[in-house]
Order: structure tokens, then sequence, then C-alpha cells
């Protein structure tokens, strides 16, 4: 894998469940490029606790699952995708089951099922508290043994190449129209610095969400954002990145950062309570502590504003503790690790950002605006989490939507003509040199993560909105001058992908003039249904 030019079918970006899904189905058929900005395992997948719903009980229902689903998206759930993924949930289960994912069982063989909130019907299966290392360590071992799929590790994607960004190189202004295309991707590698050009036409995101661009998130160190901003920059459609989703409980500790909470405790019967012993969700909720993540999230925050308080505390000492051992023992090991037995003390939690609802806009089949680029898992926006994300439909929308991707390529590519592979240039640095003061970039990525903390959090105000908005203008500008002045690096790369991402989300946000779902204003406190049940949809037309 020395030539800096390479020719694929399909390059797929990233290697959670969505993008190893895709290049096993995809593999098959063609010759597919598998780039990760790490390594495999180095995923938002990875670190999912809580599980995989899917209707595998008897009681439950399509229709339930589906009505779960809308009633937690709060009027912007596109209703066929809803019941085309709730639909294809058990074969997605047995799918992941027949690649060898070991998930937990009764005694008789039966999936053990657990609820979270907002399900009405117990439908979580899981592997203990690590649902996600599960199936990732699965699908790895899969992958690697995949004879058609070239794997790139520590290849930080960097931008799409399209007809219009090669055309404008050659001085010939095309920007973004109808017949523009996707042809490839360049992509930094990381150990020798050098960008490849991977050629393709066909290029999927599988990039994961952005939760870095906040000052407390459960998401690890790779969730910056970057398939977004390249979409984005790149003129494909970018919706509802206003609804960024709020997990109402991560561990608070100093010892233990990013560490999630599952909500699973609570749908075991775990009591939020306040530094004062309240249990205080059936002020706030018919369901209590069993209500849609937003809601549960909201009231958090305004406990922890209106009490002063550091963090609330999820109480699950009146359970057994062989239960929590041996249904909990990842969450029971890391509490026991900073010093809390949560057999016998309640634990801090405090609400963090988790997952972005919004993303590139896709159909049924994961196809984007832009031809030739996909999109799946939480990088895309599909319609199916509406205003917020019931609990634990992200693996399965991952999972059902690398299918239906994968199909859909196998026919992009049986309608291609019979041409050569297009040649792609080879990356040109100019007059590029190393960073001289790095201090500026870790300056500017410390001070995005906390304006978006402070000013686009669970709640919001039209003026935080807007000095945010000018903040973030000028870092962009340093960002961007600093990315043509300097050297690749995948610090760079992050930090102007973040800085985009926070842009779209503070616009999107400004946009909006309502409370609907993950996004609620205190200058817009209610819904509106005759103006804004719909989706923001947000494009930039010229490369840049």
């Amino acid at each position: 894998m020395g030539d800096l030019n390479t020719h694929y079918d399909a390059v797929v970006i990233g290697s959670g469940i969505a993008g190893l899904t895709f290049a096993l189905e995809l593999g098959d058929h063609a010759r597919v490029a598998l780039l990760t900005k790490r390594t495999l395992v180095d995923t938002n997948t990875r670190w999912a606790q809580g599980g995989f719903s899917a209707v595998l009980a008897e009681g439950d229902t399509f229709d339930l699952h589906v009505r779960d689903t809308l009633v937690a998206g709060a009027g912007l759930c596109r209703e066929d995708v809803v019941r085309m993924v709730v639909e294809s949930g058990p074969e997605a289960v047995a799918q992941l089951i027949a690649r060898g994912v070991t998930l937990d069982r009764h005694d008789d063989g039966r999936l053990e099922l657990t609820r979270e909130g907002g399900h009405s019907r117990r439908r979580v299966t899981h592997a203990r508290d690590a649902t996600g290392h599960a199936i990732q360590s699965a699908l790895t071992a899969r992958i690697r043994e995949h004879e058609r799929v070239d794997i790139f590790e520590h290849h930080h994607a960097v931008d799409l190449i399209t007809r219009a960004r090669l055309a404008k190189g050659r001085g010939k202004g095309l920007a973004g129209g109808a017949d523009d295309r996707v042809l490839g991707v360049y992509a930094l590698d990381t150990a020798t610095g050098q960008v490849r050009a991977l050629a393709a036409p066909i290029v999927c995101l599988a990039t994961g969400g952005a939760g870095r661009a906040y000052m407390y998130t459960s998401n690890p160190e790779v969730a910056t954002g970057d398939g977004v901003a390249m979409a984005y920059r790149a003129g494909a459609r970018v919706a509802n990145m206003e609804f960024f989703q709020f997990h109402p409980t991560l561990l608070h500790s100093r010892g233990e950062k990013n560490f999630l909470i599952s909500e699973a405790l609570r749908g075991e019967g775990g009591v939020l309570r306040n530094a004062g012993g309240e249990a205080f969700m059936p002020r706030y909720h018919t369901l209590k502590d069993l209500a849609p993540r937003d809601i549960v999230a909201r009231a958090i925050d305004r406990e922890l504003k209106v009490r002063g308080d550091s963090s609330v505390f999820l109480d699950m000492t009146h359970m057994s503790a062989d239960f929590l051992e041996s249904h909990f023992p990842n969450i029971h090991a890391t509490c026991l690790r900073v010093g809390v037995d949560m057999r016998t003390t309640p634990i801090p939690v405090v609400p963090g950002a988790h997952y972005m609802c919004g993303g590139v806009q896709v159909d049924t089949e994961g196809r984007s605006h832009l031809h030739g680029l996909l999109a799946i898992g939480e990088v895309s926006c599909t319609g199916l989490h509406g205003a917020n994300r019931l609990a634990s439909n992200s693996l399965l929308e991952g999972a059902v939507y690398a299918v239906r991707a994968a199909r859909a390529a196998r026919t992009l590519l049986d309608e291609l003509p019979s041409v050569p592979p297009l040649d792609v240039p080879i990356w040109d640095a100019g007059d590029a040199r190393s960073p001289d003061e790095l201090v500026l970039m870790n300056q500017s990525w410390d001070e995005i993560r906390r304006l978006m903390w402070s000013y686009v959090g669970i709640v919001r105000s039209n003026r935080r909105l807007k000095r945010a908005e000018r903040r973030l203008e000028l870092l962009y500008s340093e960002v961007r001058e600093e990315y043509w002045r300097f050297l690749l690096s995948a610090d760079l790369i992050e930090l102007r992908n973040l800085c985009t991402v926070a842009q779209l989300t503070v616009k999107s946000a400004l946009t909006r003039q309502e409370s609907r779902g993950l996004h609620y204003s205190i200058d817009y406190p209610d819904a509106d249904d005759a103006n804004w049940a719909h989706e923001t949809v947000m494009r930039r037309p010229v490369f840049g």
C-alpha cells in the first residue's frame, strides 16, 4: 500500500458497526478500502454500553417500537424510515450473532432483554454492560479475515475529492452543480506524514459523531465530526444539527473522564436523586426515571442550576448486590476505581454530550445528494431519530443502513460506464511548513469546546447563540489560516472539522425558532408545529 494514488470500487471511512458492516457486505462483490484514523477499534461503537434495540420478545410489536421512536423524536421522525428500520431489527440481530457477536441469554437460550428510557417494552439485547465492545471485537475479527477489503489504519481523511474540486483546481470554476459527484478521498497517513489519494466512484462516510465539540462528553477522542465537515465542504446537504443529545448520566469524577453510566441502570430500577436525597424525576415527567433522554437531561440541568450542586446521584442501592455485579460488571469496576461502590453508595452523575441526531442528509439507502457519496450511522441524518434519539436505536440504525447502503453501492457500481478509472492528482502541500506554536492550536480547541458547552448546551438562548456564532467565525478564520500555512497533522484536521461542526450546530440552533426535542430555547419555549415541523437543512454549494 505504498502507492500514493490508488483506485478502489469504494472507500469507507470509519470502523464502527456501520463502517465494518458496510465493508463486509460490499467486500464480497467489490474492492473496498477501509480507512480509520486510528486503529479499527477506536470508535464510538466500542464504548456503547446499553445495547441494540429490536422487537424480539413475546408481547412486543413493531407498532409499539415505532410508536416509542416517534414519541421520542418529537414530531420530526420520518415514519416510513422508522418502520423500515424497526422491522429490520430482528434480522440485524441475527446477522450480528452469525458474525460472532455473543449476546446475553437466559438459561433456556432466550436472549436477555432489558428496558431503557422511552421504551414501553423490554427490547434491548446486550452483552452485559459492554455491548459495543462485543460487537466491535467480533466485526473487527471478521474484517481482518476478508481478502477483498484493504485496511488503512492511522489514515485520517482530509477532504472528499469531487468533480467540482478538480475543475476548480484546473481553473474552470465549476462549483457543486447538479452533475457534481464524489471521486475519492484524500487521507493523511499519520505515520509518515504523506497524503494518499484514494480514487473511487463511491465513498461511504461512517465516521460517527462529534461529541468532542463539547467540554463534557461520553464520546472518545476520535469523535470530532470529520464526516459532516467534509461532506458540507463538498456541497452535500446537512440537516438537524441543532439536535445534539446529552446523555443524562456521565460519571462525575476527576479520576475517570467521559465514562458513561448506562441508561440500562435506570431501566432496571435506578432512581435519580438530587443532593438532598429527593427522587426528583416525578416532578418532571409521568415516566419518572424512564422519561426520554432530553427530558431527563433538562431535569438534571435544572436541578444543578437551581440548587447549585455539582452533580445528582443515580441510586441503585435498593437492588441486589449480586444482580448489580453480574449485570453491570464494567460500570461496577469503574465506579470502584474512583471510590464509589454502587451497591452501597449512589453514583454521582452529570449530563454530557452524547449523540449527534443530525448529520449528512440521506435517503432510505444511505445516499446523499452528492452523487456517489453515502453516509451511514451517526454521521447521517436518516429521519429515524427526529428531534431526539430513542435509547439503543443507534446501533440498530448503523447495522440496518450499512446493509442497505452496501446494496445501493452495488447498484451504483453496476450502472457505471466501463471506462478507465479517473486519475486524481496527488496532494500538493505547496509552501506549507511545520507548525511553530502548537499552543495556538491547543487554545483554539479548548475555546471551541468551552463555548459550545456554555452557549450551545442543554438549554439555549438567542443571546448566547449569537455570541457563540461571532466567536466561532473568528476562530474559524484563525484555524483556516493555520490549515493552509502549516503541514497537515491529525490535530489540525480535527480542529478544522470541529470548528465547522460547531458553526453548523449554532447556525441550525439560531434558525429553529421553537423548542423541540433536544433543542430547548428560553426565547421560544414552545413547539411550533405550524412553522417548524420540518428538518433544518444547510448546504454549501461552493467547495472551499
